[in-house]
C-alpha cells in the first residue's frame, strides 16, 4: 500500500514546492531590489562623510602650516612681503587655490582666488570649494587671521566614481542574487523529494527491524534495545518490543554477566554447592593461590585450607561478619585472609549455595606485628620502653612474690646528656643512646631485664639480688661495673666524647612492694646520686623521698613565686681595696618563703636550671636591675658598675642580645653601668660560638666578667680570646688562702695574670680582715664579702651609697 501512495505523494509534493518557490520568489525580488537602492544611497552617504571629514581636517592642517610658517612674515612686515609669503604658502600647496590675510586692522591681503566669503575660525563647503579661516596668535595675542580656498574637483570626482562602483556592484550582485535563488528553488524541490523519498525508506526500515527484533527474542539473544524515533504507531510497536525484551532479560541469568562481575572484583570469590564442593571462582582466586580453575573445580573447599592451622570451612556456619582462616597455595605457601561466607538459597529454602569472599591479609598482619612490637620496644634502643618494662618488672615482682624471692632495681641516667645533644647534635644523641644501651647488655647478666623509660633514662631489674649485706656488696659492685662501663669514652663524628651517669638503686620488697612505688624510689635514689656531683650510685633511703617530694614542692613554688613576682633582686657591695671607695654591686636573685625563709640561691638556681625557668628568671633580675639603677641615679651621680649573673641556658638564646639591648633602651640605662658575670665553664662550653657572641655584647658597651675563675679548665690562651675585662677570683681558693700556701699562690697567680692582661680581680667571700689585709699586700683591685657588706635590698644600697658621699660609711675605715 506504501508503494502505491509514493507516486501520489511525490507529485503533491512537486506541486507544493513549486507554488511556495514562486511565492518566495517575487517576495524577494521586491525586497532585495528596495533593499538595494538603500544600501546603495546610505554607502554612498556615508562614504561623502567620511572622505569629506578626512579632506577638511588634511586642509585644515595645511592652513595651520601656512599660518605658521608666515606668522613671522605678517608682524611688522611690509606689504609686498605679505603679499610674497601668501603666494609662497599658494605654491607649496596644490589643492590651496586661493589664500587670503586679515590683520587686525581688518585689512585684507589675497593671493589667487578666494571668495570674499569667510567665517572667523569656521569652515564653508561651497560647490567647488571649502573656504577654511584660522587666527593667527602670536605671543598670546591674535594679530590676524588667515583664510584658504581649497579645490573640491578631485574629492568630487571621487566620490562620483565611488558611487558608480557600487551601484555596479549593487547590479552585479542582484543578478547573482536571481541566480542563487532559482537554483536554491531548484535545489528545494529536489530535496523535498528526497526527503519523501527517504520518509519512505524509512518506514520500510523501521518494519525491518521489528521483524530482525522479533527473530532475535525468538533466539533469546536480547541484544540492545530498538531506539524510539518516533512516537507514531511503528514507535509504540517498538516500544512494546523494548518492554518485551527488558522483562525477558530480568527473568533470564546471564553467565557471561554474572563471570564478568566476579572477573573484575580484587576479593577472591569461591563458589561451593551444598556438598562443599567448589563450582565456581575467580581470577582473583587463581591470583591468590596459584592454581588455575580446572585444578579446583569439583574439589572440597577444605582442600585450599590449612586446617593444621584453622577449623575446616565446609562445616563452618555462615556469617555476615568477617572470620579468618589459613589457605594453603599451590606451592604450600600459608596465605592468612579474612572471609565471610553467604548462602544462596533454593526455591524451596534450602541451602543449595555458599559464596566465600576472601581477602589477603598477609600485609595487615604484618602492620599489626610492626605495630605490637613498636608498642612495646623502643625503636632506636631496641630495647623494652617504659610500657613494656613496666609490664615485666610486674611479671617479675609476681614471680619473685610467689617465690619468696627479692629483686633489684637499678634506675640509670646520662650526666650532662642535653650538653652532648646541644653540642654534638641530635644525631649523636641519639648514638649515646644506643651506645649505652649496648654497653648496659654487654655488662649484665642474660638474665637482667633493661628498658628505656624516657629520654635519657634507662632501668634494669635482677633477680637474686638481696638486700643482705652479701647482697648489697654483690649490688655495689654491678652498679660501680655497669657505670665504669659507661665512662668508657666513645667517638662521634670524629669527636671522643666522654659520659658518665648516675645510678639509683631500689629493692622489692624491702623498699617498694609494687612497680610504681619501686621506680619512684629509685628514682629518688638517683636523684640523690646526681645531688651528689653524678657517676655515682645510691641505695635507696626512706628520707630520699621526702628530698624528691620537697624538690617537686620548690619547682611548683617557684613558678608560682615567678608568676607573682616575689622574687627578690639584693645588691652586695664591691670596694675598691686603694680607695675605699664603692666601685658597684652584684645583683643576687633571693626568694623568700613565709613558712621556710631565705631560700638559698644553691637550692632553686638548679630547679631553675632543670625546668628552664632559669631563662625567664634571668631576663626580669636584668629588667629589675635596670628599673633600681634608674631609680639611683635620681639621688647619686654614679650608683657604680653593677654586675649580673648570665646562665649558660640564656646564652643559647638566638635573640639573647637583642632582649639584653631591648631591655636597656627600655630603661634608658647605659650599657656601661652593667656587667654580665659568666661562669669559667660556661665560657668554654662551646667557644666558638661564645666568642662571637660575647663580642657583639661587648659591643654594645657592656663589661664582661669571669666568675668563679680558677675552678675551670680554661687555659690562658683560650682566655686571651674573650673580651673578659674582670676576673672574680672563686671564694674557696679566698676563704682558707692566710693559712693555706697552695690557696695563696693561686690567688697571687690570678691576681698577676690579671695585671698582666689589664683585667680588674675581684675576690669574693671575704669574711674577716686578715684576708683583707693579704689581698691589699698581693695588690687585689676589688674585694666583695660579709665583711665590707652583705646583700641588702635596693633601697638600702642606696642608702649606702648616700652615706659614703656623705663620708659617714662605717666600712670605710677597714681600708684606712
Amino acid at each position: 500500500m506504501i508503494g502505491n501512495r509514493t507516486p501520489r505523494l511525490l507529485l503533491l509534493a512537486v506541486a507544493l514546492g513549486v507554488t511556495v518557490s514562486g511565492v518566495m520568489l517575487s517576495v524577494f525580488y521586491g525586497q532585495y531590489h528596495w533593499l538595494a537602492e538603500q544600501i546603495v544611497d546610505a554607502s554612498s552617504a556615508e562614504y561623502n562623510l567620511q572622505v569629506e571629514a578626512s579632506f577638511e581636517r588634511q586642509s585644515h592642517t595645511q592652513l595651520q602650516s601656512a599660518a605658521e610658517s608666515i606668522r613671522d612674515v605678517v608682524t611688522g612686515a611690509r606689504e609686498s612681503d605679505i603679499f610674497l609669503a601668501l603666494n609662497t604658502v599658494l605654491i607649496e600647496n596644490e589643492i590651496l587655490t586661493g589664500v587670503r590675510y586679515t590683520n587686525a586692522a581688518n585689512q585684507s591681503f589675497d593671493a589667487g582666488n578666494i571668495s570674499q566669503t569667510t567665517v572667523p575660525e569656521a569652515s564653508i563647503w561651497l560647490a567647488r570649494r571649502l573656504i577654511i579661516t584660522l587666527p593667527i596668535v602670536v605671543d598670546g595675542a591674535e594679530i590676524g587671521v588667515l583664510s584658504g580656498a581649497f579645490d573640491l574637483s578631485e574629492l568630487n570626482a571621487q566620490t562620483d566614481r565611488f558611487t558608480a562602483e557600487i551601484t555596479n556592484t549593487e547590479i552585479t550582485s542582484r543578478r547573482a542574487s536571481y541566480l542563487w535563488a532559482g537554483a536554491g528553488t531548484l535545489a528545494a524541490l529536489l530535496l523535498l523529494g528526497a526527503v519523501v523519498w527517504l520518509v519512505v525508506r524509512d518506514q520500510t526500515n523501521r518494519i525491518r527491524q521489528l521483524k530482525v527484533q522479533a527473530e532475535k527474542l525468538r533466539d533469546a539473544d536480547f541484544g540492545e534495545p530498538m531506539v524510539l524515533s518516533r512516537h507514531d504507531e511503528l514507535g509504540e510497536l517498538a516500544a512494546v518490543f523494548n518492554d518485551m525484551r527488558h522483562q525477558l532479560r530480568q527473568t533470564t541469568h546471564s553467565r557471561d554477566y554474572v563471570d564478568s562481575l566476579l572477573s573484575g572484583m580484587n576479593e577472591a570469590i569461591i563458589v561451593t554447592g551444598s556438598d562443599g564442593k567448589i563450582s565456581r571462582i575467580n581470577t582473583a582466586t587463581t591470583h591468590l593461590l596459584g592454581y588455575e580453575e580446572d585444578e579446583l573445580l569439583g574439589t572440597s573447599i577444605d582442600y585450599i585450607v590449612n586446617t593444621n592451622k584453622g577449623r575446616s570451612l565446609a562445616d563452618d556456619s555462615p556469617s555476615g561478619l568477617p572470620k579468618e582462616a589459613t589457605f594453603e597455595s599451590k606451592y604450600g605457601e600459608s596465605v592468612p585472609v579474612s572471609y565471610t561466607c553467604s548462602v544462596v538459597e533454593d526455591e524451596k529454602g534450602g541451602s543449595s549455595r555458599r559464596i566465600y569472599a576472601a581477602q589477603n591479609i598477609t600485609e595487615r598482619q604484618r602492620a599489626e606485628k610492626r605495630i605490637r612490637y613498636l608498642a612495646r620496644i623502643d625503636p632506636l634502643t631496641k630495647i623494652p620502653n617504659r610500657m613494656q618494662f613496666q609490664h615485666l618488672l610486674q611479671r617479675g615482682i609476681a614471680r619473685a612474690r610467689r617465690a619468696g624471692k627479692t629483686l633489684c632495681l637499678f634506675y640509670i641516667d646520662i650526666d650532662h646528656f642535653k650538653e652532648i645533644n646541644d653540642t654534638f647534635g641530635h644525631l649523636a644523641g641519639d648514638t649515646t643512646l644506643e651506645t649505652v644501651a649496648e654497653r648496659l647488655r654487654s655488662a649484665l647478666p642474660q638474665h637482667a631485664i633493661i628498658g628505656r623509660l624516657a629520654g635519657d633514662e634507662f632501668a634494669v631489674f635482677i633477680g637474686e639480688l638481696r638486700p643482705d649485706e652479701k647482697g648489697i656488696v654483690e649490688t655495689s659492685e654491678l652498679a660501680q661495673t655497669l657505670l665504669d662501663r659507661l665512662a668508657d669514652p666513645f667517638f662521634v663524628h670524629g669527636h671522643e666524647v666522654f659520659m658518665t651517669a648516675s645510678l639509683g638503686i631500689g629493692y622489692y620488697p624491702k623498699d617498694a612492694p609494687n612497680v610504681i612505688d619501686l621506680i619512684r624510689n629509685a628514682d629518688a635514689a638517683l636523684y640523690h646520686a646526681k645531688k651528689s656531683g653524678g657517676n655515682v650510685f645510691s641505695f635507696y633511703a626512706p628520707r630520699m623521698n621526702a628530698a624528691s617530694v620537697e624538690r617537686l614542692m620548690t619547682k611548683s613554688k617557684l613558678k608560682r613565686a615567678f608568676e607573682r613576682d616575689e622574687l627578690l633582686v639584693h645588691y652586695q657591695p664591691k670596694y675598691n681595696l686603694e680607695t675605699g671607695d664603692v666601685f658597684g654591686a652584684e645583683a643576687l636573685v633571693r626568694w623568700e618563703l613565709p613558712d621556710r625563709g631565705i631560700v638559698l640561691p644553691s637550692d632553686f638556681i638548679p630547679i631553675a636550671e632543670d625546668s628552664n625557668l632559669i631563662i625567664d628568671i634571668g631576663e626580669w633580675v636584668l629588667d629589675k636591675v635596670c628599673e633600681d639603677f634608674r631609680l639611683w641615679q635620681r639621688s647619686v651621680p654614679s650608683p657604680g658598675r653593677v654586675s649580673v649573673n648570665l646562665s649558660l641556658k640564656q646564652l643559647r638564646q638566638l635573640n639573647f642580645v637583642s632582649r639584653i639591648n631591648s631591655i636597656l633602651r627600655g630603661h634608658e640605662v647605659s650599657p656601661t653601668s652593667l656587667e654580665l658575670e659568666i661562669t669559667e665553664t660556661t665560657l668554654m662550653e662551646n667557644p666558638e660560638r661564645t666568642i662571637k657572641m660575647l663580642d657583639q655584647l661587648y659591643g654594645l658597651g657592656l663589661h664582661l666578667a669571669i666568675d668563679d675563675f680558677g675552678t675551670g679548665y680554661s687555659s690562658l690562651s683560650a682566655l686571651q680570646q674573650f673580651p673578659i675585662s674582670t676576673l672574680k677570683i672563686d671564694r674557696s681558693f679566698v676563704r682558707d688562702m692566710v693559712n693555706n700556701p697552695d690557696d695563696a699562690t693561686i690567688v697571687d697567680t690570678i691576681i698577676q695574670m690579671g695585671r698582666n692582661m689589664n683585667m680588674d680581680v675581684v675576690a669574693e667571700g671575704v669574711e674577716d680582715e686578715s684576708q683583707l689585709i693579704f689581698l691589699q699586700k698581693l695588690g687585689c683591685t676589688y674585694v666583695q664579702g660579709l665583711l665590707v657588706g652583705a646583700p641588702m635590698s635596693s633601697d638600702n644600697y642606696l642608702e649606702l651609697l648616700l652615706a659614703h658621699a656623705d663620708g659617714t660609711d662605717t666600712y670605710r675605715a677597714l681600708f684606712a
